[in-house]
Formats: structure tokens, C-alpha cells, sequence
């Protein structure tokens, strides 16, 4: 059976690889950082890596990780609820849950099983999610395995959210869920209004903080603080993988009932190890300096205005943004591939995305931004942008 099996997967993979759409790894043998060293020996700027406030080579987190290996050991090799829970992990819950004004929380080994894990539990065949149209594959996963009534609404769209909140009426209970920042585009979504058409029509809020939490909000605690609205919505999942550190790990936080019942019966919870005592260890540490100082913060928001003030002078075509994120639209996926390998060469780590990632004819190039990154940094990559743009024919 596998030889006709290989031959239908070869042929698959060739088809990818002919319409430009095949995905190469790049292979790092330095520590994630704003500066890294790749495995051909090059040293390049790293804008693609979701290390928003510079911490994942911290050395704050290091030094409580290193400490957690001598009094926690390395691993838990089991799931939570059996013998998988130490004290670390359930001081992390409580400083994630006191971070976003919420009431409980529960971690996950990734915020894939957090969303995964969220829906079935939770509602039934008599209940309706209203999920935003550009919501990360996690969440588009995690509903299906639901069998709650699935209403779609356009993205970011308050009138055709609220026409979909009008078809779910006739259900028991109504979840709208939403990413804070939706990591293709950028864009934050109108929280404040989701919440009152929320009111309006007697339903819940869940918002994916992944790529908000740290870096939305004047001290990071993501969309809920910048639209002044913290702890109003039910739940929220968010990971330690990406501004908090990097490393593994993902959460629920929200309503004291949510979460117990999650525990109870959440199968990603009941059925994946507990995340390892250091990666816990670290994200405690990683909360305290959070609440100590805003400076990380002010430095990204500071490095995102002056990325996309002089990308955007230089004519380049910018999605709109709140965040971190800088979608810079080429359209063409071949033209993507070839305008990251040609930033490569110039010592500019970025990855260009394209369908299935993004829908069709809408490649870009996604820039992160960081703390980490310095002034000079920032403008030896505009400076090949602008190179390669110009070679390209980007812009004029």
C-alpha cells in the first residue's frame, strides 16, 4: 500500500514545491536573540521570531530556570491531576490570573491545546461560538471539535457580528471569540464593542491574547487594558511562548467556574504532561519583572512607530497595525519567497507567508518587532528593504 501512498505524497510535494509554496527551514545554533547565528555560519538580524520584548535569551529567566533544576528537577513525566502539579505551577496560575484582572487559570503545555481544549468542555449541541473569520487555526481546531452551533462573523466586523449574534438567539448560550492581535495582519480588534454587543445579546467573551499579551496595552496586559475593559470578558488563552519568555507553555485565565470545570474535563489538560518546573519556574520571574517596570514595553512600542513610519514614507504597502506585528504586502508568493531570500543575503532574518498561512494572493512579509532590537538595527533592515524593494520593483 505505502509504494502507491509515496508516489501520491511525491507528487504532492512536488506540486508545492512548483507553485513556490514549499517551506525551508532555517536552522539557528545561537541563542533566540535579536542578533543570531545560523547554521551556514552567517550572522544575521532576526525580525521573524515572536520574542516581542527581547526575553527569551534573558538571563533573569535563565537564572530561574537554572534554580528551578535544583530544588524541582527537569521534568514531571506526568499530567497534572495524577502527580504532575508543584507548587510552581500553581503560583504561575495565580500571577497569570492577578496579570489580567481574572479569576483562575489553568496552563497547558502550548496555547494550540489551551484553544483545543476550551470549547468541548465547555458547551453542547444547544450552544452557538461566534468565531472572527481570520481566528488562529487553534481556535478554528478547537471549535470543530465542539459540537456547539459554529456562526462565523468577517473579520474585525461589528455588523456582521451582531447579525450573526441575532441568527444564534435561539441558543442556550452564546461564546464570541476573537484574537486580541490577529498574527497575519497585525490589527486589534474592536474589544470595547464586541463587549457591549456581548451585553446586548446575553452572550460570553474569550479573546486569544497570543500575540497581544506583552505587548498591547501601556504595561503589556494586552487588549482587555487597552480598551480598558480588564477582567470584564470571561476568558481569555494566551502562551509563554512568545512575548513571555519564549520558551513553551500555554493558559486559560478567566471565570473561577470556567477553569474548575476545565480541570474536570479539558483533554489536553487531563492528557499531556505538565509543563517542566523550570519553564514555570521562569514564568514566575518573568510576571514579577512585568509588574516591576514598563521599559521593555515603551521600547517596542517605540521600535514599531519607527519601523512603520519609515517603511510606510518609503512606499511600501503597510498593514494597518496596533502591534508588534508589520505586514508588508507583496501579494505574490513567489515574489515573497524571493524578497526574504534577497533580505537574507543582506543580513535580515524574515520569512515570507503565503497561501495556506495567508489566503491566496495575499503573500507578505511579516516583521516582528522587539525590545531587543536597537536603533541600528532597525535601520540597516529599511535600508535593505528599501535596496531590495527598489531591485524588485516593489517600489519606485
Amino acid at each position: 500500500m505505502y509504494k502507491d501512498f509515496q508516489l501520491h505524497l511525491q507528487a504532492e510535494l512536488e506540486s508545492i514545491k512548483e507553485a513556490g509554496l514549499y517551506k525551508n527551514e532555517r536552522v539557528i545554533v545561537s541563542p533566540q536573540s535579536a542578533e543570531i547565528e545560523l547554521n551556514t555560519g552567517q550572522k544575521v538580524i532576526n525580525f521573524c521570531a515572536n520574542n516581542y520584548l527581547g526575553l527569551s535569551n534573558s538571563s533573569e529567566l535563565i537564572r530561574a530556570a537554572e534554580e528551578s533544576l535544583h530544588t524541582h528537577g527537569y521534568g514531571m513525566s506526568s499530567v497534572r491531576f495524577i502527580c504532575g502539579t508543584t507548587d510552581l505551577h500553581k503560583e504561575l496560575e495565580k500571577k497569570i490570573a492577578h496579570f489580567f484582572g481574572m479569576e483562575d487559570t489553568i496552563l497547558y503545555a502550548a496555547c494550540f491545546d489551551a484553544n483545543g481544549g476550551v470549547f468541548e468542555p465547555l458547551l453542547t449541541s444547544e450552544d452557538a461560538i461566534i468565531s472572527d473569520s481570520l481566528n488562529h487555526a487553534s481556535i478554528i481546531d478547537g471549535v470543530r471539535l465542539c459540537k456547539a452551533k459554529r456562526y462565523r462573523y468577517e473579520n474585525a466586523d461589528m455588523e456582521d457580528l451582531e447579525s450573526q449574534l441575532q441568527a444564534a438567539e435561539e441558543q442556550r448560550f452564546r461564546l464570541i471569540v476573537t484574537d486580541g492581535v490577529f498574527s497575519m495582519d497585525g490589527n486589534v480588534p474592536p474589544v470595547d464593542k464586541i463587549l457591549k454587543l456581548a451585553e446586548k445579546y446575553n452572550a460570553m467573551v474569550m479573546i486569544d491574547e497570543c500575540h497581544s499579551a506583552g505587548v498591547v496595552g501601556a504595561t503589556g496586559r494586552g487588549v482587555t487594558e487597552l480598551f480598558n475593559i480588564k477582567g470584564a470578558v470571561e476568558l481569555i488563552t494566551g502562551t509563554l511562548g512568545k512575548a513571555f519568555g519564549g520558551a513553551i507553555g500555554g493558559f486559560t485565565t478567566g471565570k473561577k467556574e470556567i477553569i474548575e470545570l476545565l480541570r474536570q474535563r479539558s483533554r489536553p489538560y487531563l492528557f499531556s504532561n505538565a509543563i517542566p518546573p523550570l519553564v514555570a519556574a521562569a514564568g514566575i520571574r518573568m510576571f514579577d519583572m512585568m509588574s516591576e517596570t514598563n521599559e521593555l514595553q515603551e521600547r517596542l512600542h517605540d521600535n514599531t512607530s519607527y519601523f512603520m513610519e519609515k517603511m510606510t514614507a518609503l512606499g511600501f504597502d503597510i498593514k494597518p497595525t496596533q502591534s508588534a506585528i508589520c505586514a508588508v504586502m507583496l501579494y505574490d508568493a513567489k515574489l515573497s519567497q524571493e524578497f526574504a531570500a534577497k533580505l537574507l543575503e543582506e543580513g535580515i532574518y524574515v520569512i515570507g507567508f503565503y497561501y495556506p498561512v495567508v489566503p491566496k494572493d495575499q503573500a507578505r512579509i511579516r516583521v516582528q518587532l522587539s525590545a531587543g532590537h536597537s536603533r541600528e538595527h532597525l535601520d540597516k533592515a529599511i535600508a535593505a528593504f528599501e535596496k531590495i524593494g527598489r531591485k524588485l520593483k516593489v517600489i519606485s
